[in-house]
């Protein structure tokens, strides 16, 4: 790409430079050829004969144009020398082997009071020649001068491409979990080396999240298989008919816990692979009060609080309805008496908060109860139905949304959910 565009543009200047060669050197010659003319006018008038000037013929005429300095007749036409005694240029000859000659004159007064044309005259010998010559070595220079800017080029670029030719067998050789050493240059490269090393942190993070999500849900699968599997066996080995029947319940549960387990996984895995239903306006106090009606029987009260007229947020139906039924569900498994859900507005964001008052959740869990498969007690949710990704999936569907998730304690001793969207009022 240099190359052409310095081709083009050096052999465009080499022709423009070509085409102006015969103007400047025509306009050499009438330059000299003036300043020659006023030098013999000046002579002449003084009664003085004009001394010679190399390559260039100075005449002396009367007006009609016949000669009277004693020289020969001029090579002029009548209307050449009615231009010449009007002060205009002539130019003849330049066909075949004629030389191209350049006339100037101008009329003088005599000390004997006749009037003068005094000519001046040059011979532009090789003019064509000189033409054609200069345009082929510029032409020729100006090919030259794309080469060596062509060559030039590419060693510059290969020299400043050096250094990154050295950082990518870095990269080659960079063992796991090494990252790649910072230049001393605060230049681009080490903007580069930079950023690939975050590059490096956040593949490696993706990596362990990964390994850790399918071990984890490999784990939880496992769990609910084998029951079903160690109960059906006992079922087909016992025929008694009650027995069975429990056992078929039991694995009924079973069943519906490894359903909502695949549920949860299919969810996260639509969310991790950029799945995003198209956003609308939601009004989330009636879709809490839906979530709390859709609550099993058994439940611990729940109520509506601190409503004042509608809230909206931007997000999707089924995304609301995911988080609201993930923390009401939450709450019951540990809630002793009641859950409150209050729905806060602001001028850009809407808040859902859900208390309950229950055990809480320590300090120290608060910070991971969000991730896949987290659980504070093992045991605890186990028994309740937990599968461990309730939270996981509410904490991806709000950030998704640019909102945010938080857990605390609540007034009631217990703990405090809230989730925070983008208003759509």
């Amino acid at each position: 790409m240099a190359a052409a565009i310095t081709f083009i543009c050096l052999i465009g200047l080499a022709l423009l430079a070509g085409r102006g060669l015969g103007p400047l050197l025509t306009h050499s010659v009438d330059n000299d050829l003036r300043s020659t003319l006023v030098s013999a006018s000046g002579s002449v008038a003084g009664g003085v004969q004009p001394n010679p000037v190399p390559g260039i013929t100075i005449r002396v005429l009367d007006t009609a144009g016949a000669p009277v300095d004693g020289g020969s007749a001029i090579a002029l036409d009548p209307g050449g020398v009615r231009e010449l005694k009007a002060g205009q240029p002539v130019y003849t000859g330049g066909e075949g082997d004629s030389p191209r000659l350049h006339w100037f004159g101008s009329v003088v007064t005599a000390p004997d009071g006749s009037q003068r044309l005094v000519v001046v005259s040059a011979a532009l010998v090789g003019f064509d020649a000189a033409v054609h010559s200069g345009s082929v070595w510029l032409l020729l220079a100006a090919s030259l001068g794309a080469v060596g800017a062509t060559v030039a080029t590419w060693l510059v670029v290969r020299f400043a491409l050096l250094p990154v030719a050295r950082m990518r067998r870095s990269v080659r050789a960079l063992p796991a979990g090494e990252r790649l050493a910072l230049p001393g240059s605060h230049d681009e490269l080490r903007e580069l080396a930079t950023e690939f090393n975050a590059l490096l942190a956040r593949q490696e993070e993706v990596a362990e999240r990964l390994r850790r999500f399918t071990g984890d849900a490999a784990h939880e699968l496992r769990s609910p298989v084998a029951s079903i599997r160690v109960q059906a066996e006992v079922a087909v080995t016992n025929p008694d008919p009650e027995l069975s029947q429990e056992t078929l319940a039991d694995i009924l549960t079973e069943a519906e816990r490894l359903s909502s387990l695949l549920d949860g996984l299919l969810t996260l895995a639509r969310s991790d692979a950029g799945e995003l239903a198209p956003a609308e306006p939601v009004e989330l106090v009636s879709e809490a009060r839906a979530a709390i009606a859709r609550l099993p029987a058994g439940s611990p009260q729940a109520r509506v609080s601190g409503v004042a007229g509608q809230a909206w947020a931007h997000a999707a139906p089924a995304e609301v309805e995911l988080v609201l039924n993930n923390l009401l569900r939450n709450a019951c498994r540990y809630a002793r008496t009641q859950i409150v859900v209050s729905v806060l507005t602001s001028r850009s964001t809407v808040r859902v908060v859900v208390d309950d008052d229950g055990p809480g959740i320590e300090p120290d869990h608060r910070d991971r109860v969000f991730d896949r498969f987290y659980r504070v007690s093992d045991d605890r949710a186990r028994a309740s139905g937990g599968t461990g990704l309730g939270l996981a999936m509410v904490a991806e569907a709000v950030r998704r949304r640019g909102g945010d998730v938080f857990v605390g304690e609540s007034p009631e001793g217990g703990a405090r959910f809230q989730v925070t969207w983008r208003s759509a009022g």
